[in-house]
């Protein structure tokens, strides 16, 4: 019987900041640091997205029809605005894309 594969990978060095790790990984290539094969996908359904807080002018008819909308369908308009911008967005981005040949 053939003896196991002993593991060559090599050892993740210590970080003095965060910078100093996102410096690292941005050039190094994790295969060689991890053996992907045992790892296991996790979910986190309670991990939120981190936000920025920015500060956007719009005219003040925009912000009360965007109001409106919100109190219509019952939802902060702030949320109603994030939505709005994700689905423009995601449109705009498909819009970018390569178009495959029929």
């Amino acid at each position: 019987m053939p003896m196991p594969k002993r593991s060559t990978k090599k050892t993740i060095p210590q970080f003095k900041s965060v910078a100093a790790e996102r410096a690292f990984w941005s050039t190094a290539d994790s295969a060689e640091y991890v053996d992907w094969a045992g790892a296991v996908l996790l979910r986190f359904p309670q991990l939120k997205p981190t936000s920025t807080a920015i500060s956007v002018r719009l005219p003040e008819a925009l912000l009360m029809d965007l109001k409106v909308l919100a109190n219509e369908r019952d939802v902060p308009y702030q949320s109603l605005l994030k939505l709005f911008l994700a689905e423009r967005v995601a449109v705009e981005r498909r819009r970018k894309l390569p178009r495959a040949s029929a």
